[in-house]
């Protein structure tokens, strides 16, 4: 569990004085973004664990292989990264509209910041895999455009599982947010 995820209450309400101000400066710079204020409050706690748990469940539809054609699985990988990015975001102190405003769709970007704030993922499979899904919108609309198609990486189901499965964990990792449990109607199924 991370000391942030043991805070006290009265804790989430203040402005957190990072040792991350330096790394946080650089990104601000390089991508041209307004600084962001990092405040940890309960609402933004909150919707960091909701984001967490829509990440895993996603992250079930494709474990599952549901999205077989490698667009769609891109861009559904794309959603869960998305979502398990801006939950470490969210759970630091970043607003969610400076994530809508800065970050958008770019996991490249999230991962940066994510990494700057403590995150400490630094899996060189992970930063090859955002860069390739970087902005994620366009694996959702590839079949549509009469341009080339974006590079794939040559990434399969089988190769971005393991990827997607460690980044969730090393959120669950430092945000202390519990793993989703089964739903009642899987549980039900398990025992019959």
């Amino acid at each position: 569990m991370s000391a942030f995820a043991a805070a006290p209450a009265a804790a989430l309400a203040a402005p957190v004085i990072s040792p991350w101000d330096h790394a946080l400066t650089l990104l601000h710079n390089r991508y041209d973004d307004e600084p962001a204020a990092l405040v940890r409050t309960r609402e933004r706690r909150s919707l960091s664990r909701f984001r967490y748990r829509n990440a895993e469940t996603f992250f079930e539809s494709l474990d599952r292989g549901f999205y077989d054609r490698r667009d769609e699985m891109l861009y559904q990988s794309g959603i869960v990264t998305q979502l398990a990015l801006t939950s470490h975001l969210l759970d630091v102190g970043f607003s969610d509209r400076w994530n809508a405003r800065h970050v958008r769709l770019d996991i490249a970007k999230g991962l940066a910041y994510a990494n700057a704030t403590g995150f400490a993922h630094h899996c060189p499979d992970m930063a090859r895999l955002a860069a390739v899904l970087s902005p994620y919108w366009k694996w959702g609309h590839a079949h549509q455009f009469d341009q080339p198609r974006p590079d794939d990486g040559g990434y399969t189901l089988d190769a971005v599982r393991p990827i997607l499965r460690a980044l969730l964990d090393r959120v669950r990792d430092v945000t202390g947010h519990p793993r989703p449990g089964r739903s009642r109607h899987r549980q039900r199924e398990a025992r019959l």
